[in-house]
């Protein structure tokens, strides 16, 4: 009987996060409902489709970083209310949570699911920064990004602290025994499993192709909406502009992407687009890829919890 009401909080939890979000954020919401109520609605359905293929892409790639088959539609589903949880939880940690407990209702053992979600991070990082690298390798603009390089005084003592909490980390295991062995298992695990995915074609495909396509269908949909909202400039210098940004801020931990919009807004700025235009562009893009597909995510959410999908 205990179990109900701790069930039932959980299914309703992300509704009521979502209800909270839009309270909070009224101003914020109307005035980007407001400028992507007169743009133009074929560049928008367009980005729409964009964001679709986004979620196909994660889903691909989810799958591509385990050797279980998983059933395809109940992917897709929990990489969509997975887009809602990213926005309690900062740094993707929502949606890994989903996911992680998506692969445990599967039968998939924890060290192998927590394998899977490092090789998910490692890879979609890489795959971004490879396409960070050929965008700036063929165009000119990556000139204008200079702005966007941190100066280097604040940058020494968030190294220090990096090196200090891995040297911390190293010495803990070290020192503590029974801490050690759960983390040399979960090593072994992903490396055996990186191994065993990378040896199947089709695996390797969907990891790494689906890696590469999540930013090119975040930038085309970035492409989408300014392109709506009458943003004068060339689509390689959108998506290099969506690219750079999210590189240089997306470490910071910031619930729904704040930081790296305000990389962005900079960034196409910097590029020669009025501010006007390009805030209105981020907003409108946060509306498409994350504001509006917040409701449905948490529906989706809660129904995977009442069906024990999550």
């Amino acid at each position: 009987m205990a179990a109900r009401p701790v069930r039932l909080a959980l299914c309703l939890s992300p509704l009521l996060l979502a209800v909270a979000w839009a309270v909070g954020n009224q101003s914020v919401a109307y005035e980007g409902a407001a400028r992507l109520a007169a743009a133009d609605p074929w560049w928008l359905l367009a980005g729409a489709g964009f964001v679709c293929l986004n979620c196909a892409a994660a889903s691909c790639v989810r799958q591509g970083a385990l050797p279980d088959r998983l059933p395809p539609g109940l992917l897709l589903a929990s990489q969509f209310a997975a887009g809602a949880a990213n926005h309690v939880l900062p740094g993707g940690l929502g949606a890994h949570a989903v996911t992680l407990r998506f692969l445990r209702t599967r039968g998939v053992p924890p060290a192998r699911a927590t394998a899977s979600i490092a090789l998910y991070s490692l890879v979609r990082s890489t795959a971004k920064t490879l396409l960070l690298l050929v965008f700036l390798a063929f165009s000119p603009a990556w000139r204008r990004l200079g702005e966007l390089v941190p100066d280097e005084r604040p940058l020494l003592p968030a190294l220090a602290v990096a090196a200090g909490v891995l040297a911390s980390a190293g010495a803990l295991l070290t020192a503590v025994r029974p801490l050690r062995r759960p983390v040399v298992g979960l090593v072994r695990s992903a490396l055996a499993d990186a191994r065993e995915v990378h040896s199947r074609p089709g695996r390797v495909l969907a990891l790494w192709g689906g890696a590469a396509a999540m930013p090119l269908a975040q930038g085309a949909t970035l492409v989408c909406v300014g392109a709506a909202l009458g943003l004068e400039l060339p689509w390689v210098q959108v998506v290099l502009a969506f690219l750079a940004a999210g590189t240089a801020v997306g470490v910071v931990p910031a619930p729904g992407g704040l930081a790296v919009d305000a990389a962005l807004v900079w960034t196409l700025v910097a590029f020669g687009s009025p501010p006007a235009t390009a805030t209105a562009t981020v907003i409108g893009y946060r509306v498409l890829t994350d504001w509006l597909p917040l409701l449905p995510g948490a529906l989706v959410l809660s129904a995977l919890f009442r069906a024990k999908v999550l």
